[in-house]
């Protein structure tokens, strides 16, 4: 019999949209209904049309608290993050009402939050009545293998208790991680999971181009892109920006070309560039291991999450973290790895696992609902009957 699921999805980047899309598939497939998405949006992002026209439920826009940047919208002010959010409070209360609203309206028989911290907020006080899961990249700092980027400090504990409250209530957690750990090595509760990857990505025939692609999650890192182009202009790029007051494509130099985030568009560039570029994040570095690509990836300037997600990009053989977008580094790096196509043959061994990890969530979710029906019965039962009822007390 099919569920019911809602989604609560963070709308920071691109990655968090792009696993409840590809979750939303994964269940439609199976016979299961996604009634409605609601993702956490700010006054500084713009969420894609791409993500508008995914889903095949209505889309709810809550606001939700997310990173503040500096002036230049480059590097993210932890402090002034902290301390702005706090001021938005009766913004959040407005928006977990909202939450709740849905939840009663649509009544789902499991809610997932991916990685929303009013999501977690909201299972953790509203206690809904419904299976509720979280998935998310985030989640394998709890596991012992786990490489926690140095020094760690303030920025790692906060890292660490943001994403302890976006899985609060959570009655299962599932890591995606880009390589494969030891099985036994994860704490209790927490399943590890290869990642989300779009079926478009898996049909596409890599191709090596003669440009480079570049995607920055903050605007901010364009006039380091630019000024990249300047100093090599015997080398194309192509990047990817949601700088929202610019136009689809924007051409500010013979050898550069931005464009606004569209799936079908990165695609199509990602399968046919030299090498990848990009913020340290989590999905277009599954993609582009998938696809073969090799990869440089900057950490994005006062966001511990990404210093993690560079090391972990290292440790799976996607390629190399660098502290800027460091072309000659990159084509060094080239040089001497050509290893690409056994990392990406393991990537793809450890991603084709993915499909009994959903089926085994799957069987989980189905003996829930049995135990809670036969729980059910027997309330029942004991109230219809006075002897069962008094042997009870």
């Amino acid at each position: 019999m099919g569920k019911k699921f809602l989604f609560i999805v963070q709308g920071e980047g691109r990655g968090h949209m792009t696993q409840a899309i590809i979750f939303e598939q994964l269940l439609r497939e199976k016979g299961h209904e996604v009634s409605a998405v609601i993702i956490g949006t700010s006054r500084r992002r713009k969420i894609p049309e791409y993500v508008d026209r995914a889903f095949g439920c209505r889309l709810h826009k809550i606001q939700s608290p997310n990173f503040l940047t500096d002036k230049g919208n480059k590097r993210v002010r932890i402090g002034a993050t902290l301390f702005g959010n706090l001021g938005r409070l009766p913004v959040f209360l407005k928006s977990l009402k909202c939450i709740n609203q849905l939840v009663h309206e649509h009544r789902p028989d499991c809610i997932v939050n991916f990685y929303d911290l009013l999501g977690g907020i909201y299972m953790g006080i509203y206690r809904p009545d419904a299976k509720t899961m979280v998935i998310g990249h985030q989640y394998l700092a709890s596991h012992r293998d786990f490489t926690f980027a140095k020094p760690g400090g303030l920025l790692k504990s906060l890292f660490r208790i943001n994403t302890k409250i976006t899985s609060l209530g959570a009655d299962k957690t599932i890591a995606l991680s880009l390589w494969e750990p030891e099985p036994q090595s994860a704490p209790s509760g927490l399943l590890v999971w290869p990642p989300l990857i779009k079926a478009g990505v898996k049909s596409t025939g890599p191709v090596s181009g003669d440009y480079y692609l570049v995607y920055i999650v903050n605007s901010g890192y364009a006039r380091e892109i630019f000024d990249l182009a300047k100093r090599f202009p015997e080398i194309k790029i192509e990047a990817f920006w949601d700088e929202k007051e610019m136009p689809e494509r924007y051409q500010p130099l013979a050898n550069l070309i931005f464009h606004q985030v569209d799936d079908h568009l990165f695609l199509e560039k990602l399968s046919g560039c030299k090498a990848y570029l990009s913020t340290a994040g989590f999905e277009s570095i599954a993609e582009a291991l998938y696809l073969g690509k090799k990869i440089l990836v900057v950490p994005v300037e006062g966001q511990y999450e990404q210093k993690c997600n560079s090391l972990d990009a290292e440790r799976s053989g996607a390629g190399i973290a660098a502290g800027s977008f460091d072309l000659p580094l990159l084509g060094h790096y080239l040089k001497n790895h050509s290893e690409t196509d056994d990392v990406s043959r393991k990537f793809r061994a450890w991603e084709s696992t993915l499909d009994a990890h959903f089926h085994k969530l799957m069987v989980w979710l189905e003996s829930e609902d049995e135990k809670t029906v036969k729980k059910g019965y027997r309330i029942l039962a004991m109230k219809n009957n006075p002897l069962a009822s008094s042997f009870s007390k």
